[in-house]
């Protein structure tokens, strides 16, 4: 053994130190294998490779790496004069960049929008598409929305279909009121005051706007109550409440055409009962009635219209209204208007349709000023009739009336109006002063005859 390496082949000899081992020639050496440079092949190879003494069969070599490739690729080496491959620069301004990109897509965005924005306005108005449904879904309906038969508004539905327009042409023009339907056969109350001065004829506006011609059956001025009849079978007539049973604070609905507006319908309550009215126009009957009071809206045009319980039962009839205008200018409403109790009202339309005209209700007395009692209150009586209603209950001339039926008396319209309420053959009770004593007398009404 030397001191260099000692490579042995099976069946050779060493090769010294320092010396090139088997299969590699010298250094600068230019043997070939051909030349005998290279030791012979091992005995494990065969083919073109078996002439070097350093490959074996790597497949077979038990120290390799299974996972190792079986051959190693080494990449060529370009050529000598070949072109490298060219490489394109992202920054080179040949080629858009990425903001330039965002800003075209967005714009070619904005224009497509509004292109197809106006295509689409201009097919659905020519086209009459559909638009989109704006709100939520809807629920079911709140209670103060389902308009209940007894609610005002379902009041007011079930008793418009009988309220009528009235027009009336005399010689100053044409008179405007209101007025609602009594009979299915065409039986209408209105206002004296609305018919008087025309020539008997009139015309109906019914609540869908048709139209129907009329005739004046007869009317009484100093109750302000009128019946024309129109031209028309099977209509709906209105249902008829009890006036005697009203309360103050009740509610109530006047409808009507105030100011030409046709199914006009305001609220309010009954503000006083009983108010006794005198009206009427210069030079014409003086009217006399104890109204019901109520600060519903009521204007030019509700006369003749009907006043309406919470139970859409008609319990008056609009007549006139109180306010602070000068005279000869317009009134308006200042809530206080007052109707005639329906009572009263169906009594006279009754007796205009049987007979033609209207029975006045007496107690056979005339009345003079205020008493003198204490206060100034009560009515004196100026003249008894000898075989009148007073007489006979034993009321003489001088009396002073304190009580109708419970009623204070202080004007003499007072007892004409209350007198004038009821109707022929009521039995009222009277307080009255005769000197210092007071006393009660039962006093059946009678009929005047006209």
């Amino acid at each position: 053994m030397t001191d260099g390496w000692d490579w042995r082949q099976p069946g050779g000899s060493g090769v010294p130190a320092g010396q090139p081992g088997p299969g590699h020639p010298p250094v600068g050496s230019s043997a070939t294998p051909q030349q005998g440079g290279w030791p012979a092949a091992s005995p494990l190879q065969s083919g073109p490779a078996a002439a070097s003494p350093w490959w074996s069969d790597a497949l077979a070599d038990p120290w390799r790496d299974p996972h190792a490739p079986a051959a190693v690729v080494i990449p060529v080496a370009p050529a000598p004069g070949s072109e490298p491959e060219p490489v394109t620069d992202p920054d080179a301004s040949g080629r858009p960049r990425l903001h330039q990109l965002m800003l075209i897509t967005l714009v070619s965005a904005l224009l497509a929008g509004t292109l197809g924005g106006a295509l689409g306005y201009v097919f659905a108005v020519r086209g009459g598409a559909v638009v989109p449904v704006l709100g939520a879904p809807e629920g079911s309906a709140p209670t103060l929305a389902q308009r209940p038969p007894e609610s005002l508004a379902g009041v007011a539905e079930r008793v418009l279909p009988s309220v009528v327009t009235v027009r009336v042409a005399g010689v100053g023009g044409t008179s405007e009121g209101s007025g609602f339907i009594a009979s299915a056969d065409g039986h209408v109350i209105t206002n004296d005051h609305v018919v008087a001065g025309g020539s008997g004829r009139a015309s109906v506006i019914f609540n869908d706007g048709s139209t129907a011609s009329a005739r004046v059956v007869g009317q009484d001025p100093e109750s302000d109550i009128a019946v024309i009849k129109v031209s028309r079978n099977g209509l709906r007539p209105v249902e008829f409440g009890d006036s005697d049973a009203l309360a103050v604070g009740d509610p109530v609905l006047a409808m009507g055409s105030p100011l030409s507006l046709a199914n006009t319908v305001t609220a309010g309550i009954v503000s006083a009962l009983d108010r006794t009215m005198q009206a009427g126009e210069p030079g014409g009957p003086t009217r006399y009635y104890a109204a019901i009071q109520t600060d519903a809206a009521v204007n030019h045009g509700n006369s003749g219209g009907p006043l309406v319980d919470a139970a859409g039962r008609v319990i008056g009839v609009n007549s006139t209204i109180k306010s602070l205008v000068s005279d000869g200018q317009e009134a308006g409403n200042i809530g206080l208007a007052f109707a005639i109790p329906i009572n009263q009202a169906k009594r006279i339309t009754q007796d205009i349709i049987g007979t033609g005209k209207a029975r006045r209700t007496v107690i056979g007395a005339q009345v003079g000023g205020p008493g003198s009692g204490s206060g100034g209150s009560g009515v004196r009586l100026a003249a008894v009739e000898p075989s009148g209603p007073a007489a006979g209950a034993g009321l003489q001339a001088g009396d002073v009336i304190l009580k109708l039926n419970g009623r204070p008396m202080s004007e003499p319209t007072d007892l004409i109006a209350l007198v004038r309420k009821y109707a022929p053959g009521s039995v009222v009770t009277v307080e009255y002063r005769r000197g210092s004593t007071r006393q009660n007398a039962s006093v059946t009404l009678a009929a005047d005859v006209k």
